[in-house]
């Protein structure tokens, strides 16, 4: 996973695959500060944990098994708390100790750690509030009294946000299982899980794009859908890339589609985000790309840099943050008709 740029207010927190974050004005991308973690030995194969700014604190998971938090507006270390049980042995298990999730409910930061725990930590003090046995890689994220995550074996699951208990477990997967390699089976439920409503949208590589309730955790549908990246639901459409990087809208009721974009394939794109009328991916050669949302048509094309864009873009009103493997970030707002 290569983290996104986390935006609140006026600031945009961007980390580099070195370790380094960076507080950004988001009207003029000045830096305010920086915050250098890389003291502390970190593996970057796959980038780095997931970033959360709120309540004047910028939290993230590091890639030492840490949650972190810092000062929105000077990046000064508040606090620091151990997630990961420890237990990975092999350079992918370390990779992701911390590398799950990073969700915060009113004062209560949530974080899932790959080979490690759910845990649940005072936003404010860092204080460890309780913890569970739960593996994952992918998002996790919270509805009412429940937390909502995909396991290390693509199953969803439901705990009770109040203490970790077990509510429900759906156990027919997402993944179909078919990675022989680890880095194969590490990518089997790599699409995250997206909350609309009181409905779970979950997609997997090698597997299926599925809509499950989320009070009850029966299923509502699912569909064969194969992907590598997060998907996103705006309006009445769920959207994802494909296996061969060609961009879906799939009818969220049902999951019927709705159109295919070809013309993007094999240029690997991130995951697509709804910016108003319009759908924003990156791509591998550091393209921004928009395309209707109606109809898949592509509508406008940018240049970031010369480097790979792998990180869903972040939008926050009528602005889009894109963010490259090297840390440099665009902004790009819709002109006006």
């Amino acid at each position: 996973m290569i983290t996104a740029p986390a935006i609140v207010g006026n600031l945009v927190v961007v980390r580099t695959a070195d370790g380094r974050l960076y507080g950004l004005d988001s009207s003029t991308g000045e830096r305010r500060w920086a915050y250098d973690q890389t003291a502390v030995p970190t593996l970057s194969l796959r980038g780095n944990g997931p970033l959360l700014v709120a309540n004047g604190v910028v939290f993230f998971g590091s890639d030492n098994g840490k949650l972190v938090a810092l000062r929105m507006d000077n990046g000064e270390k508040l606090w620091e708390q151990g997630l990961s049980s420890g237990e990975g042995r092999t350079e992918i298990d370390r990779l992701n100790d911390a590398d799950g999730a990073v969700v915060l409910d009113g004062s209560t930061l949530f974080a899932a750690a790959y080979h490690g725990q759910l845990t649940a930590v005072d936003g404010p003090s860092g204080r460890p509030l309780w913890n569970r046995p739960f593996s994952s890689y992918t998002s996790i994220d919270v509805h009412g009294n429940a937390v909502y995550g995909v396991d290390e074996q693509s199953n969803l699951w439901a705990f009770d946000k109040s203490g970790g208990a077990d509510m429900w477990k759906q156990e027919q997967g997402l993944s179909s299982g078919e990675g022989r390699t680890e880095i194969d089976r590490l990518n089997d439920a790599d699409g995250a899980v997206v909350l609309d409503g009181s409905t779970l949208f979950a997609a997997a590589y090698h597997g299926q794009l599925s809509a499950v309730d989320g009070p009850s955790g029966r299923p509502l549908w699912n569909r064969p859908f194969s992907s590598y990246t997060s998907i996103d639901v705006h309006g009445n459409a769920v959207y994802g890339v494909d296996e061969q990087s060609n961009l879906w809208a799939f009818d969220k009721s049902g999951g019927a589609d709705m159109w295919k974009q070809d013309a993007l394939k094999y240029r690997w794109l991130t995951g697509p985000a709804a910016q108003g009328e319009y759908i924003v991916v990156g791509d591998l050669e550091g393209y921004v790309h928009w395309l209707a949302s109606a109809d898949g048509k592509l509508v406008a094309r940018e240049r970031l840099s010369k480097k790979a864009i792998r990180s869903q873009p972040v939008v926050v009103g009528n602005t889009v943050y894109v963010e490259d493997v090297e840390g440099h970030i665009g902004a790009y707002r819709i002109a006006a008709p």
